[in-house]
This record gives structure tokens, C-alpha cells and sequence, in this order.
């Protein structure tokens, strides 16, 4: 069955001039048939660079919005349109707005992890590898951080900047408790703790290593341990044993999983293939905006 799917996504990939995108969390199943896998932003840009008319993005809303703001004349498909990123939903235009009224003139830093929307209304985007960068570009002795207060702490340890913060996190990340951590480390006292920064302090603080997902799949293959202890989404453990098979790798908790990454499936690939479905539509007017923020960012 499965490799029938496989057979079917791939003629119809061909005839469709379709690139498949995964984000690093997607079902294994997912990422084994992806042109492309890794980080939303890494992988919009991916997708832009390539002679392809229609992109699959195996993720989350957000994640299907950047592939369109950088590539608006191409098809954007999202093949489960339920897929949603809680943390993205805690922020609206409206509430950063009011977010700004409240400190008035200050600049704001928006994390990718935001809608369309959102970005457009932000004066800079960041990612979690470039976030405390983008922060000391800033010609600002403070700034606002949307939405994770979580990166925005962590940001704030690296700066001397004042990082004001909205109240939004990752669901998945903060249900990795520094208990899980400790527990995993006393069983595999060799391990090497990578944390992602949308990860609470008290986690980070006994972590090894702060990286992205990608940080984290660079690290543990250019790194001489052989063991390490993951705070991300499990998602990412698959990737990470299938580039390095004669290391090992540990969840730090069996609650690291999020819902909304696991809705795509394969029969979804091809049903969004075949229907051409869910298409993602933003107006010109937010795209350019949103696109500006973009690249204030790749310009830092």
C-alpha cells in the first residue's frame, strides 16, 4: 500500500511540476518522500529557488504562508488544512497592535512562527537560529518579541538590549519539563542535551548545546559524541537517526509531540496532488509586507 502511494505522489509530482516540502517534525513517512526537508523558513526558500509551479508543504499554516510570500506566482498547497501552529494562533494583527500601543515606537520582532499577517505588520522576522542576531541589527535599545516568550528569554540572556515580550509559547516545548531532562541524563550519563530555544529556561539551562532543528541535525554530525538527549519535537529524531546511524539518540519526553505536525500523511500528499488542495492565498498587500520583514532579516 504504502509503496503504491509512494508510486502514485511521484507521477503525479512529475505531471504537476510539484516540489514536496517537510518540515523536520512531519510523520517519517512524510519526510522519507520530500524533495526537501528541514526548517520552514530553510525550506521556503528552497522551494523559490527551484523551476517548480506547485509546492507541497508538509507542516503547518504558517510554514505554507512564508513558501507564498517568497514565492507568490507558484501554487502553494497545504495538504491538511487543520494543520495549525498554536503558538502562531496566540498573536492577531489586532493583539499586536494593541501590543504596540502599549510601548509606542518601539520596533517589532517578529518570530517566523507567525501568520502572513502578523509579519506583515512587524518591522523584522527572525528565526530560531538568528533571533539574538537580529535583535543587536536593531538601531534600538529595546524591542518587542512576538510571540514566544520563550526564544524572546532566551534572546534576552544573549543581548544587552531590553527584549519586551508577548505572553505566546510552543505547546509541544513546554511540555518537555527539566525533570525529563534529568531523568534521561542520570540514564545516559554520556548524552549530550540539545535543546531548541522555544524550550523553557529552566531546560535550556541544562542543556549542552542551544540550537534550530537544523542547528541541532549540524551539530550531532559534525560532533564526536555518540550519544545525545533531544528537547525538540520528536519529529526530528527520525531525521536524525537516519543521517547518523551509528549514534544514538534520546527523547527528553514522551509528550514531545505535536498533534498538528502529524496530520499529514501520505494518502494526504496525494489527495492534495490529485484535487490540487489546500490552496494558500494571502492578498498582494500583506505579501509585500510580509516579504519586507522577511527580508530585513536576510539582509542582517
Amino acid at each position: 500500500m504504502t509503496e503504491d502511494l509512494v508510486e502514485r505522489i511521484g507521477k503525479l509530482r512529475r505531471e504537476r511540476n510539484a516540489v514536496i516540502l517537510a518540515h523536520n517534525y512531519q510523520l517519517a513517512e512524510v519526510q522519507d518522500i520530500a524533495d526537501f526537508t528541514g526548517d520552514s523558513l530553510e525550506l521556503s526558500r528552497k522551494a523559490a529557488a527551484t523551476e517548480a509551479e506547485v509546492i507541497v508543504f508538509c507542516g503547518v499554516h504558517f510554514m505554507a504562508e512564508t513558501a507564498k510570500i517568497l514565492s507568490p506566482k507558484k501554487t502553494v498547497l497545504l495538504p491538511d488544512e487543520h494543520a495549525g501552529c498554536p503558538m502562531a494562533d496566540m498573536i492577531t494583527v489586532e493583539q499586536l497592535r494593541e501590543f504596540k500601543s502599549q510601548h509606542p515606537g518601539l520596533p517589532v520582532v517578529a518570530y517566523v512562527n507567525t501568520s502572513a499577517a502578523v509579519k506583515a505588520e512587524s518591522d523584522i522576522c527572525c528565526t530560531s537560529a538568528n533571533a539574538a542576531q537580529v535583535v543587536e541589527s536593531l538601531d534600538a535599545d529595546a524591542v518587542l518579541f512576538v510571540p514566544d516568550k520563550c526564544l524572546g528569554a532566551y534572546v534576552a540572556s544573549k543581548t544587552k538590549k531590553r527584549v519586551i515580550l508577548y505572553p505566546g509559547y510552543c505547546p509541544t516545548h513546554h511540555r518537555i519539563l527539566a525533570q525529563d531532562v534529568l531523568r534521561e541524563k542520570a540514564a545516559h550519563p554520556e548524552a549530550l542535551v540539545l535543546a531548541h530555544p522555544e524550550c523553557t529556561m529552566d531546560v535550556i539551562a541544562l542543556a549542552d548545546h542551544v540550537h534550530s532543528t537544523s542547528g541541532m541535525l549540524r551539530f550531532a554530525r559534525e560532533s564526536s559524541a555518540t550519544e545525545f538527549i533531544i528537547c525538540t519535537e520528536e519529529g526530528l529524531l527520525h531525521r536524525l537517526q537516519k543521517e547518523n546511524p551509528q549514534k544514538r539518540f534520546y527523547r527528553a519526553s514522551q509528550l514531545s509531540l505535536c498533534p498538528n505536525m502529524k496530520k499529514i500523511t501520505l494518502e494526504k500528499v496525494l489527495w492534495s496532488l490529485e484535487d490540487m488542495e489546500h490552496r494558500v492565498e494571502i492578498a498582494p498587500g500583506t505579501i509585500e509586507a510580509a516579504r519586507r520583514a522577511i527580508d530585513g532579516m536576510l539582509a542582517v
